[in-house]
């Protein structure tokens, strides 16, 4: 295996207030998006940043927050997740997400193709079943949760259908997921996480974003973490318990775990991704090992956005 590049990192202090942060999935090289592909990507990050803000500096909860800025990531075409999902080999989307609040409650869906918002259905298990996880929820369950209920064709868009026609490999486009962290008035954290998976998998497939501990995390001691990347190296190494493990027994800090987990168990097995986290102090890193990842956060002192 080939080391991936040394993590690129963000480091943001503890404050006073409510913070936010989010991903629109790493792997992305800057340089291969036309201007407007970029610019209508980074208004998408923007409206996520400030849906997530708005939600928290009207007082409401971190796991609000998350869901809100998560929605607008799902909504965008520009992600893999939602609309605009990628596509298994037999041409139909899949969609994955899981949200966790600090108190230790999560809920999630995998293989889901009904839910405008998967995040939704995600919370729609931890707030109305005594599940965790649920696979294909059946369009009357998501319609009796309340949510809004698309045809299998709404996800499906002309790009992700000529990257599954041009691929010859599962990991050609291996990238692709949203998440957002944040942290309350009340230090309370959560994350979420939303994803189509990797173009040209098999149906069935589950990857990190939907098995808590493996692509989301949270706890009010510790941290909140959304990670993306290529799924099945972050379940085998479960990367955003790791995180949390790091800080509760190993006593590192947050950057120093974050970084030195995307290197061990993510880059050092050849493969690349990233992750966001925030602790219950306000404290926030944005990191990834590849040439770019989707990113934004506002700590309270105005939104910002990346993509290299």
């Amino acid at each position: 295996m080939t080391p991936q590049p040394p993590v690129q990192l963000t480091h943001l202090p503890a404050g006073e207030g409510p913070a936010v942060a989010i991903h629109g999935g790493a792997g992305v090289d800057p340089a291969s998006l036309s201007p407007e592909q970029a610019a209508a990507a980074a208004a998408a990050l923007s409206a996520a940043v400030a849906a997530g803000r708005a939600v928290l500096d009207e007082g409401g909860a971190a796991l609000d927050a998350v869901c809100a800025s998560v929605r607008v990531l799902e909504d965008s075409e520009c992600f893999n997740a939602g609309r605009g999902a990628a596509l298994t080999v037999e041409g139909t989307a899949e969609l994955d997400a899981c949200v966790m609040t600090g108190d230790s409650r999560s809920g999630a869906v995998t293989c889901a193709n009904g839910p405008r918002n998967p995040v939704m259905a995600a919370r729609a298990v931890m707030e109305q079943t005594d599940h965790v996880l649920m696979a294909a929820p059946a369009a009357a369950l998501l319609e009796q949760w309340g949510l809004e209920v698309v045809s299998p064709d709404y996800y499906v868009t002309e790009a992700r259908r000529r990257m599954l026609e041009e691929t010859s490999s599962f990991l050609e486009y291996k990238h692709g997921t949203v998440g957002a962290v944040a942290r309350d008035r009340s230090g309370r954290v959560a994350a979420a996480t939303s994803t189509g998976g990797i173009t040209a998998q098999l149906p069935g497939r589950v990857g990190d974003t939907p098995l808590v501990g493996c692509g989301t995390w949270a706890d009010d001691a510790t941290v909140a973490v959304s990670c993306t990347g290529q799924g099945e190296l972050f379940v085998r190494g479960a990367v955003a318990h790791e995180i949390h493990a790091r800080l509760r027994w190993g006593g590192q800090d947050l950057a120093t775990a974050v970084r030195e987990t995307i290197d061990e168990l993510v880059g050092a097995r050849g493969a690349d991704g990233g992750l966001i986290a925030v602790t219950p102090a306000g404290e926030v890193v944005l990191a990834f090992n590849s040439p770019g990842m989707y990113r934004g956060h506002d700590v309270g002192t105005g939104p910002v956005t990346a993509i290299g």
